[in-house]
């Protein structure tokens, strides 16, 4: 997943930034745009806002923006890869395996740091 972050507001704008620093990419190679205005032609566009129409209501953590995202993506690129969504309960059942994406990407990190450690460790 690749996104891009456009916002007006700075502070906004550089907190996704450090957020969202592995999924960083320009406008035009990325999947999805994050913006804090609405948009309405960009099928792309992933709007945060106060308003109850946004895809992602401020205030929100770091884990609720990831998970968000990855539903937003997995929703524009689904229909790529062949999957049809016939009732809610397969809905619900895609929700599970972001969560299971997630915190396999999470224990990856974790052991990616172990090693690295321990490496370094041994190193001195």
């Amino acid at each position: 997943m690749k996104v891009a972050v456009e916002c007006q507001s700075p502070l906004l704008q550089k907190s996704l930034e450090l957020f969202l620093m592995k999924y960083l990419s320009s406008s035009k190679k990325s999947d999805i745009i994050i913006r804090d205005e609405a948009c309405l032609n960009d099928s792309r566009c992933f709007y945060i806002s106060s308003d109850e129409e946004a895809d992602l209501v401020k205030p929100f953590s770091k884990s609720q923006l990831v998970l968000a995202l990855e539903k937003k993506y997995n929703d524009l690129y689904s229909k790529s890869s062949n999957v049809v969504v016939k009732d809610e309960n397969i809905e619900e059942g895609m929700n599970f395996e972001i969560l299971e994406k997630r915190i396999e990407l999470l224990t990856q990190e974790y052991q990616e740091n172990i090693l690295r450690a321990v490496k370094a460790f041994y190193e001195k």
